[in-house]
């Protein structure tokens, strides 16, 4: 009965000791309030085995561990060998120290100081250089496909008769030839992108090229503005090859309309380039679109002299030059009464044809002032009149009482000798162009279309 007892007692005391054997270990640092766990008394002779097996298949998986070396001994491991850099030898002694069983980790890793393995163009130059050979017939097939997709956006850009039969003129058909070969040559770029695999690096390219874009649309903004407008002017064609034009305050016969400015040669027989960005929002006067052109100009008279009598003087005399249009028929009128004359206005219209503006207005200025003279018109200087004191009498200014008085006796007015002046439309200016245009390679890219009506 005795022997039982003790049998039954020593169970009892043995089965905590078994079960503080089964405890697992862990490096892992436990909670404030969980409490640290206990280290077995005695370690089983294979599991330092299993727990070595367990670290090194870990290690076998992770290519930067290759070097390093596992013993256990009483479940102290100990690691030993060279990782490239200092976060993996924290790595190594972090994963050793979670396997079960393991009591503490003695880390004993070094880092690899070596050139080969630091530098890492070196080290990975073998990789990099696997992996274009790798790739390499994917990427000719690629650029290939890019090369035919571009290459047949030009060949189709190339077909310059169907642009030209499609837009209304050679700047716009060539802006649409630009963009079917940017259009290609994107296209093929995407398409082989796609094949490779890039499809992220084509979102960042297109990305930087919006916002490349609109930096350079602000950078360039004169510059773009000015080939819109020069658009503009192709489809609105404002005027034709040699007409006589005032631009704002420039004036001068149209030579050329090009891409970026309008090129004009003056008067005095000199080229003016005005940006068609200027041209596009100026006020442009074309002389050149109506025949008939009218002159005018202003003549005084004395203060006593009759003013319908001469403006009557004056049409009559307007109306027999030859250089002058029946219809419209010349006119006249008051435009001022001055201190001491009358200031008549005359009108006269020509054909730029067959007159030229200038000579024919210097003519009419000079016939008529003639004419106004010789029928005793006086055409007088401004006059002033001085007073000294309350006794002098006023002093007698203009023509004496007793002409005034006396009856004025017509005088026959002399014919106009513009019968014998040279009046024809001056052709130096308009030679020079017509020269310069028939001369000159740049005429081939004159945007002007003399088939096309003018605005």
């Amino acid at each position: 009965m005795l022997r039982l007892l003790a049998i039954l007692l020593a169970a009892t005391i043995a089965l905590p000791v078994s079960a503080a054997l089964t405890l697992p270990a862990t490096t892992e640092t436990p909670a404030a309030s969980e409490p640290v766990p206990a280290i077995a008394q005695e370690q089983d002779p294979a599991g330092d085995g299993r727990i070595a097996a367990r670290i090194r298949g870990i290690f076998s998986e992770l290519p930067q561990f290759g070097a390093v070396t596992v013993t256990v001994r009483e479940g102290v491991v100990t690691l030993s060998g060279t990782v490239p850099d200092a976060e993996a030898i924290a790595r190594a002694e972090a994963i050793a120290g979670r396997v079960s069983g393991v009591a503490t980790v003695e880390n004993q890793i070094r880092r690899d100081l070596s050139i080969e393995r630091n530098l890492s163009v070196l080290g990975q130059a073998a990789e990099i250089g696997e992996k274009a050979l790798a790739i390499l017939p994917l990427l000719a097939v690629a650029a290939i496909i890019a090369a035919l997709v571009g290459g047949f956006g030009y060949l189709l850009a190339s077909f310059g008769f169907v642009w030209d039969r499609v837009a209304p003129n050679a700047f716009l058909a060539e802006l649409i030839r630009t963009a079917v070969r940017f259009a290609f040559v994107v296209g093929g770029l995407v398409i082989a992108l796609d094949m490779l695999g890039a499809g992220a690096l084509l979102g960042a390219l297109l990305g930087g090229a919006g916002v490349i874009g609109i930096a350079l649309g602000f950078a360039m903004r004169d510059t773009v503005e000015n080939y819109v407008a020069s658009l503009m002017l192709s489809l609105r064609q404002p005027f034709r090859p040699n007409d006589h034009v005032l631009i704002d305050n420039l004036e001068g016969r149209v030579i050329r309309l090009t891409s970026r400015a309008t090129i004009l040669m003056t008067l005095e027989g000199n080229h003016l380039r005005i940006p068609n960005s200027q041209v596009f929002k100026a006020v442009i006067l074309n002389y050149t679109r109506n025949p008939q052109r009218r002159f005018d100009f202003e003549l005084g008279v004395d203060a006593d002299d009759d003013p319908r009598a001469a403006m009557a003087l004056g049409i009559e005399v307007l109306g027999g030059l030859r250089f002058v249009l029946e219809n419209p028929a010349p006119a006249a009128r008051i435009v001022n009464v001055g201190d001491s004359n009358i200031v008549i206005q005359f009108f006269g219209w020509i054909d730029q044809r067959e007159a030229d503006w200038f000579k024919s207005r210097s003519l009419a200025i000079a016939g008529v002032k003639d004419a106004l003279e010789e029928a005793g018109f006086a055409l007088p200087e401004p006059i002033y009149r001085l007073r000294f004191d309350g006794r002098t009498d006023p002093l007698p200014i203009g023509r004496s009482p007793r002409e005034r008085d006396e009856p004025r006796k017509p005088r026959k007015v002399r014919e106009a000798s513009a019968e014998a002046e040279d009046i024809r439309p001056e052709s130096e200016i308009s030679e020079l162009v017509e020269a310069e245009r028939s001369t000159d390679p740049a005429s081939s890219r004159d945007l002007l279309d003399e088939g096309r009506p003018v605005e």
